[in-house]
């Protein structure tokens, strides 16, 4: 069988109460839970209806109903993909398709396959714009990132473009990624960032530094876009969610779309795939999809309502910063940093 090449855990933070007080939080070892938990409610972000994808399988063997949502990438990332999702979501193209692969430690695909017995595709619905894998990466845009995280620890990205910061001190933590030269969000999804370096003048001056190009990520739960060998860069038709550590070598190769933030665990059990390339070897083997819908386009009592903690909230900053250096009393040897799949952005549900 010849199939497209291609090729999140989601951050579980329980139902928040009142805010702890200050004196609360001082007198235990913070947690990053904890941190979630105290987080005030003005640093939570609503995530917009309208990039929320929600598919929903057939129910599991007892019967229990199966919810996937998957917050898209907000403009301008991955922009060709994410319209042609959402115009493929609008004609109901999913629907009756299926999950036809699934390979431990990687990626479960769902789409239309290919079927040697049914080498017709199914045919795309009007709309569907060209993409193209130069844009993989997105020149910097002033407005939708406003922190930088890297080896020098979390600075915001003014002071990016001003003289490079001072090593940082020995008890901060270390953002380091060995992809690229910073991370960040945009809208609570990961991002890498490409820093380009000048000098001032005659090179007396020290080096600063400016972001140049900015591209989404591949972590635990985050969605992709399969296709073949370039150039072609798939249309958004068959999609993947990573199940396994993060294939970060897949960054700027392929497409990614968004990140399932509720029902990662629908797809992480799955049995796997035996045939070749993890594809199911029997249509038995397959999950049904019994429909995938923009939140938007949800009668309003069936919308997910969600939110995620600011990125550049203080809370966060706390939250990863206790990441790196857990102390609570399971911890013996702090981390001392942590990398940008490991900082999962806090998601919850709102409270009516």
């Amino acid at each position: 069988m010849k199939i497209r090449t291609l090729l999140g855990t989601l951050f579980a933070a329980s139902a928040l109460t009142a805010p702890l007080a200050a004196q609360e939080v001082e007198d235990v070892a913070l947690t990053p839970g904890g941190v979630v938990k105290a987080a005030d409610p003005s640093e939570w972000r609503d995530i917009p209806a309208e990039d929320l994808l929600v598919m929903t399988l057939t129910p599991d063997a007892a019967g229990k109903t199966r919810e996937v949502v998957i917050q898209l990438m907000p403009e301008p990332v991955s922009s060709a993909w994410t319209q042609n999702i959402r115009t493929m979501a609008r004609a109901h193209w999913w629907d009756g398709l299926s999950i036809y692969r699934s390979v431990d430690n990687w990626v479960v695909q769902w789409g239309n396959g290919e079927d040697p017995e049914n080498p017709e595709p199914k045919p795309l619905p009007g709309g569907i714009v060209p993409t193209s894998e130069d844009a993989y990466t997105i020149a910097w845009q002033d407005g939708p990132i406003r922190t930088l995280w890297g080896a020098r620890g979390r600075r915001e990205v003014e002071a990016s473009s001003q003289l490079a910061p001072a090593r940082k001190r020995d008890n901060s933590p270390d953002f380091s990624d060995p992809y690229s030269d910073a991370f960040s969000y945009v809208r609570g999804l990961p991002v890498a960032v490409e820093l380009g370096s000048y000098e001032v003048s005659d090179g007396k001056a020290p080096v600063m530094t400016r972001p140049t190009r900015v591209w989404p990520v591949h972590c635990y739960a985050s969605v992709g876009v399969a296709r073949d060998l370039s150039p072609d860069a798939g249309t958004g038709a068959e999609l993947y969610a990573v199940i396994g550590h993060g294939p970060r070598q897949l960054d700027r190769n392929i497409a990614v779309v968004g990140k399932v933030i509720e029902g990662i665990e629908h797809m992480a059990i799955l049995p796997r795939g035996t045939g070749e390339y993890g594809v199911y070897e029997t249509e038995a083997e397959h999950t049904p999809i019994v429909s995938v819908r923009l939140a938007s386009d949800l009668p309003e009592q069936e919308r997910p309502r969600l939110r995620y903690l600011d990125t550049d909230s203080a809370s966060f900053a706390k939250y990863a910063d206790v990441i790196a250096n857990r102390s609570d009393d399971f911890y013996k040897v702090a981390a001392g940093g942590a990398d940008v799949c490991n900082v999962r952005v806090p998601v919850k549900s709102v409270e009516d």
